[in-house]
């Protein structure tokens, strides 16, 4: 049977979908994102991780369903979920026979397999790094050439999205690079939230332990105030899209 690596797993999560969640953070991520908080997620073979089967994962994740009510469930994360295709493969199919809701939470970076993947999943947390490839490749140390391919796959999907921007003072703050996000966002289809999310330092103390250089030394955390005004006009437009949608769909009824 098909094994996942785990690195851990977080029982009660708040923040990573909607309602009450399991958070499973898989082993394995390809990008080395300045602002990473789980460097101890990167490596796929590390010692710490635990091997899992999708049969001992659902029995596990079926002991919390009393608590997800009608919107929980669980949210695979990492590290790069996506870096474990089969298991994805494995695990996704086996919540859904057991009634429970699946989201992938993502940077879109792993090694194929998308459409089958989206088809057993309900809902995706995408993390976009950056609205250029210059600027991809800055904060990820990585070409986006297989983001793009995830993306593309994602469009063609019907899978909820939920998107998500880690705002960096420096690095993914200044108003043009929001207006290439503004434009980049409307592009894309199925987008039920937009999520800004300031740049944070708790998980620097990880780079001291495991002696690595940490990118970003020296930046102050930010304040989550400073984005009201733009997370109120991405969720503003969003909110004109659906309007504009509901409206196409009851005209086209009506008919």
């Amino acid at each position: 049977m098909v094994q996942g690596r785990i690195h851990s797993i977080e029982s009660m999560g708040l923040v990573d979908g909607p309602g009450i969640r399991t958070v499973v953070f898989l082993q394995g991520c390809a990008l080395r994102c300045q602002y990473c908080h789980n460097p101890d997620t990167w490596m796929m073979d590390s010692a710490t991780c635990q091997q899992m089967t999708s049969e001992e994962l659902v029995r596990r994740l079926c002991r919390f369903k009393p608590y997800y009510g009608s919107e929980g469930g669980v949210t695979f994360s990492g590290g790069e979920p996506l870096l474990q295709k089969d298991f994805l493969l494995d695990v996704l199919p086996a919540c859904r026979r057991a009634g429970i809701h699946t989201c992938l939470d993502t940077a879109g970076y792993g090694v194929g397999g998308y459409e089958e993947i989206l088809r057993q999943t309900d809902l995706v947390l995408l993390d976009l790094k950056h609205d250029t490839r210059e600027g991809f490749q800055l904060v990820t140390g990585r070409q986006w050439d297989e983001t793009v391919r995830f993306f593309e796959c994602l469009q063609r999907s019907e899978t909820p999205v939920w998107l998500r921007h880690v705002v960096v003072p420096g690095l993914t703050d200044q108003e043009e690079h929001f207006e290439g996000l503004r434009r980049m966002i409307a592009k894309i289809r199925n987008v039920q939230r937009i999520e800004l999310l300031p740049y944070h330092t708790l998980g620097v103390h990880k780079y001291c332990a495991l002696g690595i250089p940490y990118p970003l030394e020296g930046v102050p955390p930010m304040e989550p105030e400073k984005l009201a005004e733009w997370q109120e006009r991405l969720n503003g437009e969003l909110a004109e899209r659906t309007k504009s949608k509901r409206t196409i769909h009851s005209t086209i009824k009506e008919m």
